[in-house]
């Protein structure tokens, strides 16, 4: 373990975007300053951010002695000694993208000596030349107006709203439940408004004055579905569910606390009803806990978020290059090895993070107490571990999953080397089966998501078992031009497209051998779209996120996949707002408000057949830009809320305006606001 000190008074360390302006490139600087009296000899500067500096490009002032993905080390000439009040310049020309907001720059710096110790840096977030607006961190709020459209607050919003006049403000309320489901409900709800609400009291006895609230059974209710009515002072919910039942009552709450928070705008309904059933069965949220790990209060605090807004699957994305983050019992050194990052360790600081060893796993009971937690909200886990491709911190805890032979490096668009597991060995698929039997038995939805995404087209060209299964199955003149991809960079301006390539076939082969071993033990098999190279799992037992656009959803859907669809340009959260530079997050898919968002039609332009094959929408996080939490609370809401609605509420119903008006009462996972 190295030793780590601060010395946030003498050290600084100061990054600028200069964008490409007037014939001059684009370079990004970085300003190591010596504020204390003593000189600094022998070290190395470490950064780390969502940004990448390419070894190959064009660096003044120093050396890149080190470099994994967004991970750089940088020399400083020889003898190199930086004096007191003196300023060590660095000019990058090389970077895997331009930079475009804030959160692209280093969010992580630290100097390592030659004794082994580091030295972490207080560091500024990167400043642009040609902005200087106040960087934006913390929701974006929209204030409910003083003249609502509506006069109870829900969202998503309901099929059939009805209600009439007002009455007094319950106190809170007490479900009384006649079943199992309507009681199994009520617990779950209690711990709802417990998590995100506690001091409003939303459930309390009748002792402290509140109102019941009937629960009753009824047939012939879709599985979500709920009526809610308010008739001479009583309030009965019906569903013919426990899900049902949550719904109801989520719904009630929404409306009392518009109406405790806001008595000038919204009401509480004296009369009538509200009948409700969602327009998609699947309402999904994914969580990139690779890139940046999230305790376990954090996500079962986000299920009671995704829960509030009527969603119900949480897609669990455990694995990547960055970290492993679930235990399995038969491989110990996933977690020993590929939970954690730090200086000297198998996987260096990335994406902000510190030289101390720095992440985290999930134990099996911490996994099996949130899918308990989920399933009492309504919510589905589906865990994903990324597999064949994004298997770096994978393969530094078990390297028997590459060919002892293979030779040469290949590169993933992310700037990973040999970052994929081997399709053409037996002891590969001996090892995934393991993990996913036990990972079967830690989450009863039995869907399990494979990721199969971004493999590189260079993927396992310098493997002599790789290379001869290719041979056997495709012939010799697709086994020969794969071999030449070897050492090749082919990913300079994005992810491969790997169709018909040999990287796609030996994937295909993979896929399709572990979806039969997933579909013989009961589970449905998700995975990217590019899971769908070859056309070879068993489209009975799959389904596909498409990521890329709503035409390639469509052309999936047509081939028969069942879809979620998840479109990076609108439906990824890790894209920024709007294209400013003071605004976090990333944008290589493009921006997208909340505003946006809520008027996209996911399914725009598809024919009634592919509509059969729609199973629903998700928003995706990916965790690069969110180090900082504030950075996660503006990406992420109101933009979820957008989402459920788009999910549940039918798009006749649909209204920017009605949304934006209640969207403000909806519960941050942090509570951080932009100020």
């Amino acid at each position: 373990m190295t030793m780590s000190t601060s010395r946030p008074k003498t050290l600084r360390l100061e990054t600028l975007w200069n964008p490409p302006a007037d014939g001059k490139e684009f370079s990004y600087v970085l300003r190591l300053k010596n504020l204390g009296t003593e000189p600094l000899s022998n070290f190395s500067l470490c950064v780390s951010g969502p940004g990448r500096v390419d070894p190959a490009g064009r660096v003044e002032g120093a050396t890149v002695s080190q470099r994994l993905s967004n991970f750089t080390e940088f020399q400083p000439p020889a003898n190199f000694i930086l004096g007191a009040g003196e300023t060590w310049t660095i000019s990058v020309y090389a970077l895997s993208w331009q930079f475009r907001h804030w959160t692209d720059g280093a969010t992580s710096g630290y100097l390592a000596l030659a004794d082994g110790s580091t030295i972490v840096l207080t560091i500024e977030p990167t400043r642009s030349s040609v902005s200087n607006a106040p960087l934006k961190r913390g929701a974006e709020i929209y204030p409910v107006p003083v003249n609502a459209p509506v006069q109870v607050s829900i969202i998503p919003w309901p099929n059939h709203v009805a209600v009439a006049s007002r009455r007094p403000l319950p106190a809170g309320f007490a479900p009384q439940a006649q079943s199992a489901a309507g009681e199994a409900a009520a617990r779950g709800f209690a711990a709802l408004v417990e998590h995100l609400f506690a001091v409003e009291g939303i459930v309390r006895s009748e002792a402290e004055g509140a109102v019941p609230v009937a629960l009753k059974d009824a047939a012939g209710l879709g599985p979500e579905a709920y009526r809610l009515s308010f008739e001479d002072e009583t309030i009965t919910i019906e569903a013919s569910s426990q899900t049902g039942f949550l719904y109801g009552l989520v719904t009630l709450g929404q409306i009392w606390r518009g109406a405790r928070l806001h008595p000038e705008v919204f009401q509480f309904p004296a009369s009538g009803e509200i009948v409700d059933e969602p327009s998609m069965g699947w309402r999904g949220l994914h969580l990139d806990v690779a890139r940046q790990f999230y305790g376990a209060a954090e996500v079962k605090k986000l299920l009671a978020v995704l829960a509030w807004n009527k969603l119900n699957r949480f897609h669990w994305h455990l694995s990547d290059d960055e970290a492993w983050r679930v235990e399995i019992d038969a491989y110990p050194d996933l977690t020993a090895v590929g939970a954690w990052r730090g200086h000297g360790l198998a996987v260096p600081p990335l994406l902000g993070s510190s030289p101390a060893r720095t992440g985290g796993y999930y134990t099996k009971a911490a996994i099996r107490e949130i899918v308990a937690h989920a399933k009492s909200f309504g919510v589905e886990i589906v865990p994903e571990i990324d597999v064949p491709g994004h298997c770096y911190a994978m393969l530094q805890a078990i390297p028997e999953l590459r060919d002892p032979a293979e030779v040469g490096s290949y590169y993933s668009v992310q700037g990973f080397p040999d970052n994929c597991i081997n399709p053409a060995r037996e002891k590969t698929y001996e090892i995934i089966e393991t993990i996913l039997l036990e990972l079967i038995e830690l989450f009863p939805f039995k869907t399990i998501h494979l990721g199969a995404d971004e493999v590189p087209l260079g993927a396992w060209s310098g493997s002599p078992e790789a290379l001869e299964r290719l041979r056997s199955v495709a012939g010799d003149e697709v086994a020969d031009a794969h071999a030449k991809r070897l050492n090749v960079v082919t990913n300079t301006h994005g992810a491969d497209d790997i169709h018909g390539s040999g990287a796609a076939i030996l994937q295909a082969e993979f896929l399709n051998r572990v979806q039969r071993f997933l579909a013989s033990k009961g589970c449905i098999t998700g995975g990217w779209e590019e899971a769908a190279h070859g056309d070879v799992i068993d489209k009975s037992k799959s389904y596909l996120c498409s990521w890329r656009n709503v035409e390639v959803s469509a052309e999936l859907a047509e081939r028969g996949y069942e879809i979620v669809v998840c479109p990076g340009q609108v439906y990824y959260l890790d894209m920024a707002l709007r294209p400013d530079w003071d605004e976090p997050g990333a944008s290589w898919a493009g921006t997208s408000d909340a505003e946006k968002l809520y008027n996209f039609d996911p399914i725009g332009g598809w024919t009634a057949s592919q509509k059969q094959k729609l199973l629903g929408i998700q928003a995706c996080i990916w965790s690069e830009p969110m180090t900082d939490r504030a950075v996660f609370d503006r990406l992420v809401f109101p933009r979820l809320s957008a989402l459920a609605e788009t999910g549940w509420t039918k798009p006749s119903s649909k209204s920017w305006e009605r949304f934006r008006a209640l969207a403000g009462l909806m519960p941050l996972l942090y509570g951080l606001q932009q100020s």
